[in-house]
């Protein structure tokens, strides 16, 4: 038996030894500037959802009334019920907006965050069907003479508040953060 030994000829003038190295090259930054981009979309949701909802609990605590009279009229709940949730609303969307801000449990706050906004958006949107014209109580009290809240662009906001919050339990910005 013989063991043939096949051989392969390379001519050096066939290989391009640039245009490997600039392919290797070009791949890299194409990955770091996809991260990049990523990374400003994480942090914006993060930072975007917790100034949203530290603002809206501002304005909410303090302003029981004004927080009740608001969720009364979207003609959901009872009296009682209005005043309890003008009573937890604040504090919770505070508490909300802090969690997000020095970052913990950055995937349940995305949850519940979509979830409340769903919740909102369907609480606007039948008021909407209804014709109420009604002040959002989202960001303390609105002049009503105007006709009331715009309903599309508050729904639309609503959307794209959801957009950020499912960002942030899917690929939450872990930098700055307590517990990454």
């Amino acid at each position: 038996m013989t063991n043939a030994q096949s051989t392969i000829v390379v001519d050096d003038n066939d290989i391009d030894d640039t245009s490997i190295e600039a392919d290797a090259v070009e791949e890299k930054p194409q990955s770091s500037r996809t991260t990049l981009v990523l990374d400003i979309i994480s942090f914006l949701s993060r930072f975007g959802l917790a100034a949203t909802w530290i603002w809206a609990g501002f304005h909410k605590v303090g302003s029981v009334l004004e927080t009740g009279q608001s969720i009364q009229a979207y003609k959901i709940f009872t009296l009682e019920w209005s005043v309890f949730l003008a009573q937890i609303i604040g504090p919770l969307e505070l508490m909300g907006g802090f969690i997000l801000l020095i970052g913990v449990f950055f995937r349940q706050a995305g949850w519940l965050s979509t979830i409340v906004l769903v919740l909102f958006i369907i609480g606007i949107g039948q008021a909407w069907a209804r014709g109420l014209v009604i002040d959002c109580g989202c960001f303390g009290k609105q002049d009503l003479t105007d006709g009331g809240m715009d309903y599309l662009q508050t729904i639309l906001r609503d959307v794209v508040l959801i957009a950020m919050s499912l960002w942030t339990a899917y690929r939450p910005y872990r930098r700055f953060a307590i517990y990454p």
